[in-house]
């Protein structure tokens, strides 16, 4: 069987030897021109005169387009409409497009861009959150709230209590392939773009809008992103529509990429955090109450915020059964960058707020910091026949005089039915010998008055759906030829992660041929219609349930022909092995479809799906948002230089869910991948924003990725399986987000090596540079 094997990625050998094609490689007709944005030069403000002689003058451009040259709508926000493809009037952030240039080449149109002479009324720009605060500027009226129990009694009911505050920047998404879209004029005005993004659907969407189009006079087509990580969701909108209405005005051909700098200072980033917290607990660190206030920086246009801001409030229990507890949610528009969608939108950062609590209530106590995460834990639940509900052979599992016998359920009012980090972090600190590497620490701590080492496990649960319940729902486009190759199409796009190729394992094991006989083709609106985004970590769970309907269609289609021309029962027709049995009688694969061919039976089918058992009220907070969860757990250990704050990750083991996964290298590469991405966002990837508004990290000389030598220097990485309860494709789970978050391992880690440098708590906030690391070590010693 194809699926559940450790097959290569579809297309590595292209991405190893560059031959992979990508929007940029695309060969383009004959006279195909070339857009760049000019580029708003203050955060906040009114345009009083723009003179573009100098622009319209310049070598090799053909036309320069404003607002007013805008056949239709001037629209590229994935929400509310607030976001304007060229600037009316009113500039709202540092990067913002005024206009386009439309040149003979990348290069003439960029050059051209700088010479427009542009003057402005500067207004107060509002940058930081506090500014925000106190000029109540948001997205909506005041505080979204979600509550359950009496938290600010029960806290102040409580042995002990701690407050505190833990800031945490934002973070560039840095695909290796840019924002690129090229746009192809078509016959009685229609339009066909290829666009490197991950929401063809949008895309087709706003270019119809701006070309005055029904949806089917466009086309887009998506082969594969050189990465996308949420980056990739909307803010391809501005690059897709602007080619389009350029190619629509000059009847050629027009293409459109940005380069680094100007892709780092024109799209948004992941959302910076501050989240204000209250808790208490007894002697043993359980938690009686908790109270959270998120302050989230949304940035000038609201493209995604409400959801990524609600999401962060789901994740805020992260792991941990609260009884009483309280989530404030502030969504703050101010002059910058639109904050948009990246890898866990919005959970990394509520995620990180909680294990801070945990973190510090450890701390105030003198406990082992897992102790007491694992005190707090959701309990692993006991079914209606007696047994767990999710039981798993890898761990030990709790005594069932510790299993509850009535619902527990999130602040969000969620039943937690599946929960397994008992027994996936007691493994976990089994395989990575925590116990005897937290004493070894303390020791070298003890004897070590320059370097200090830290360690911690940190775990994660992590909620899988798109929280707008629409959009869980996926289609897809399958042909068997009557040679036997079978070529499958759907509405997921592939950006790096193994999708294609895990689907094609789908399909694969429906016929019972090699994946060899299987093949993806680019993504494609007009033969998939209405696709969600591949976002919310949702890619193969939808797409691979609807491209399984269409293949059990086909395979029963088949089955049907053949058993009746040999007097047999359908039921007893078997595919395996690239051959298809009726009896006695064996032939191939493609034998078989050939006789299906001939005897005039349709070998084409689509298929569709739905998650099922999901509801969600944003407003009263309330539901179930999520099919299942995601469960996973890291354990970091680190060394700083107190004299300098730089560090090292020495080694980090990780143990994580993905169910009964459907490709475990592909598994394991996202999740290698998404530790090193989150690792990376609370540690090097520092945003900085000057008081005029403009960033001032933009470009990899500035901005800090990890590199392969940042990575830990003992890296293990291993599977935690067992069937997902629900009925997800073949039960395999999520790994495109949950992953992410182990990263805060490492944060927690080096919080705990700053710890050994005196008695007060560190209060590392994120990114924790070697600046920051050690501004905490002076604190924590008492020098600062």
């Amino acid at each position: 069987m194809s699926v559940h094997r450790p097959t290569p990625h579809d297309s590595a050998r292209l991405h190893v030897t560059g031959a992979a094609r990508y929007v940029d490689d695309i060969p383009t007709p004959a006279g195909c021109l070339h857009l760049a944005f000019g580029q708003s030069t203050i955060a906040h403000g009114t345009i009083t005169a723009m003179d573009l002689t100098a622009v319209r003058a310049s070598e090799g451009v053909v036309a320069v387009l404003t607002a007013d040259d805008l056949p239709h709508a001037n629209d590229v926000s994935p929400s509310i409409h607030d976001e304007p493809l060229l600037a009316t009037g009113t500039v709202h952030y540092v990067g913002q497009p005024l206009f386009a240039v439309v040149a003979t080449s990348h290069t003439a149109a960029r050059k051209a861009a700088r010479l427009a002479d542009v003057t402005y009324d500067a207004k107060p720009a509002i940058l930081t959150i506090e500014e925000a605060m106190a000029a109540n500027s948001r997205f909506e009226e005041g505080p979204r709230v979600y509550t359950r129990g009496d938290a600010s009694g029960a806290i102040d009911a409580s042995a002990h209590v701690i407050d505190g505050v833990i800031d945490m920047g934002g973070q560039e998404h840095f695909y290796l392939e840019g924002q690129a879209a090229l746009a192809l004029p078509q016959d009685d005005g229609d339009m066909v773009v290829h666009s490197s993004t991950q929401h063809p659907s949008e895309i087709q969407h706003k270019v119809a809008d701006a070309l005055g189009l029904p949806m089917h006079g466009v086309k887009v087509e998506v082969r594969r992103m050189g990465g996308g990580f949420g980056g990739k969701e909307s803010q391809g909108n501005a690059l897709a529509v602007a080619c389009a209405v350029a190619a629509s005005l000059t009847g050629k051909p027009c293409k459109m990429r940005y380069d680094r700098d100007d892709d780092m200072v024109i799209t948004g980033k992941r959302h910076d955090f501050r989240i204000s917290y209250r808790a208490g607990f007894d002697d043993a660190g359980h938690v009686q109450g908790i109270e959270f206030v998120h302050y989230t920086r949304c940035g000038w246009a609201q493209d995604l915020s409400l959801p990524v801001a609600d999401r962060a409030m789901l994740h805020a229990d992260n792991a941990y059964l609260f009884e009483n507890i309280r989530i404030e949610s502030h969504r703050l528009r101010t002059n910058t960058q639109s904050a948009t969608a990246f890898r866990g939108f919005g959970g990394p950062q509520g995620i990180v707020g909680v294990e801070r609590v945990m973190d510090q209530i450890a701390h105030h106590l003198g406990l082992d910091p897992l102790e007491v995460r694992k005190v707090n834990y959701y309990a692993e639940m006991e079914s209606a026949d007696g047994g767990l509900s999710a039981p798993r052979a890898a761990a030990p599992l709790p005594p069932e005089s510790n299993l509850p016998k009535k619902k527990q359920v999130t602040p969000y009012g969620q039943e937690v039915t599946d929960f397994v980090l008992h027994g996936l972090t007691t493994d976990l600190a089994a395989r990575c010998d925590y116990e005897a590497r937290r004493l070894a620490v303390a020791e070298w701590n003890a004897g070590s008055p320059v370097l200090k080492r830290g360690i911690a496990i940190t775990p994660v649960k992590f909620g899988i759906s798109f929280t707008l319940s629409h959009l869980n729902q996926a289609g897809a486009l399958v042909h068997v030829y009557q040679d036997g190759s079978v070529a499958l199409n759907h509405g997921g796009t592939e950006m790096g992660q193994g999708l294609y190729q895990k689907v094609a394992q789908v399909a694969s094991g429906v016929f019972g041929i090699g994946l060899e006989q299987v093949r993806l083709t680019a993504t494609d609106t007009s033969k998939v219609p209405n696709t969600s985004a591949t976002a919310a970590s949702s890619g193969s769970d939808l797409n691979g349930m609807a491209v399984l309907a269409a293949c059990e269609a086909l395979r029963a289609r088949m089955a049907d022909h053949l058993a009746a021309v040999r007097q047999s029962d359908p039921a007893d027709v078997v595919f395996e092995g690239g051959l298809v049995r009726v009896g006695a009688d064996e032939m191939t694969f493609a034998a078989a479809a050939k006789e299906c061919y001939e005897g005039r039976v349709s070998l084409s089918a689509t298929g569709f799906y739905k998650t099922p058992d999901i509801s969600w009220d944003r407003i009263k907070g309330d539901g179930r948002p999520f099919y299942y969860f995601a469960y996973g757990a890291a354990c970091s250990e680190v060394v700083i230089d107190t004299l300098t704050g730089e560090y090292k990750v020495l080694r980090t083991d990780i143990l994580h869910d993905a169910g009964r996964s459907l490709n475990p290298a592909l598994d394991i590469g996202q999740i290698e991948g998404g530790f090193v991405q989150g690792a990376g966002w609370l540690t090097t990837e520092e945003l900085v924003w000057d008081d005029k508004g403009r960033l001032r990290t933009h470009a990899p000389s500035t901005y800090k990725i990890p590199a392969a030598s940042d990575r830990p220097k003992v890296f293990n990485v291993a599977l935690f399986e067992g069937d997902n309860p629900e009925a997800t494709i073949h039960r395999s789970k999520a790994v495109g987000e949950p992953p992410f978050c182990l990263g805060i391992s490492v944060l927690m880690a080096l919080s705990d090596a700053v710890a050994a440098c005196g008695a007060a708590y560190p209060a590392l906030d994120a990114p924790a540079t070697p600046e920051r690391v050690l501004k905490a070590v002076m604190r924590v010693r008492g020098d600062a």
